[in-house]
């Protein structure tokens, strides 16, 4: 038994390695689902590599929900969504260069992104709980990337992989979510001037809010429960979009505004 868990210990440091080094290196790596096969395996993976980056002085500002989309947890075969961490290097301002040379194969997803007054540990946590807890609401733009090659992802992999996260863009214009209706927020997201993706806060795991309960409670007990000052992207409220040098992604949310992702060409090859 000692030997089968040292086994385990071992491959997802082996996993977390090979993550950082393709992060480092700019050249994506071959899928650790040789290493690990569970969504357990893969959040262990995770929290190797966000001790890592805590240690190195990177500062954690939210967390990113993904699998949101009804369609995409059918296809994994999962009933929830999966969670990553956001820290405040990857964060950009909105219409301000976005470097490609730290993405390796990025997409661009439009978002609701909540901001906490509150802590949200403890729990479970009901809706009106979080609802109390949201200081105010941004349009966001995630840039999802993996660090897996030509994203050949299974749920493990995606989740070792800080749950595909890249970096993020949030709008300058703060909404309360008084009556919002997040459910309903229509959403529109144009490249360069031509519209490539449509959807709504519904295509969210239901409401982002949903997603958000979900979020808060999954995490309340835990090492990282969410904090006042937080930022949760909540999920994609439509198609993600590939991104290439040079591209500028604006999304617009009824009720929340815009917000631009504009991209340099630094270091970036196809």
């Amino acid at each position: 038994m000692h030997d089968e868990w040292s086994q385990a210990v071992d491959a997802r440091s082996q996993a977390a390695d090979r993550l950082v080094e393709a992060a480092r290196s700019g050249k994506p790596c071959a899928p650790i689902r040789d290493l690990v096969g569970t969504a357990a395996d893969g959040y262990a993976v995770q929290e190797i590599n966000t001790r890592r980056a805590l240690g190195e002085g990177r500062r954690l500002v939210g967390r990113k929900i993904g699998v949101t989309n009804r369609l995409l947890q059918q296809q994994f075969g999962i009933d929830q969504p999966d969670f990553g961490m956001l820290f405040a290097d990857t964060c950009y301002s909105d219409g301000l260069p976005v470097p490609m040379d730290k993405l390796l194969q990025p997409r661009a997803e439009a978002e609701v992104a909540l901001v906490l007054g509150r802590d949200l540990s403890g729990g479970p946590f009901t809706v009106a709980d979080v609802i109390r807890a949201v200081e105010f609401v941004l349009p966001a733009i995630e840039i999802a990337d993996s660090r897996i090659a030509d994203w050949d992802i299974t749920l493990a992999d995606t989740i070792a992989d800080n749950a595909s996260s890249g970096a993020f863009v949030l709008g300058h214009t703060p909404t309360s979510l008084l009556g919002l209706d997040l459910r309903a927020a229509g959403m529109t997201m144009t490249r360069n001037g031509e519209e490539v993706s449509t959807g709504s806060g519904e295509a969210c795991f239901g409401g982002p809010l949903n997603a958000a309960v979900w979020l808060a409670s999954r995490l309340g007990r835990t090492d990282h429960p969410l904090r006042a000052g937080d930022v949760v992207l909540t999920g994609a409220l439509g198609p993600v979009v590939p991104v290439g040098p040079e591209d500028v992604f604006e999304a617009r949310i009824d009720g929340l505004g815009s917000v631009r992702a504009v991209f340099d060409s630094g270091g970036f090859e196809k």
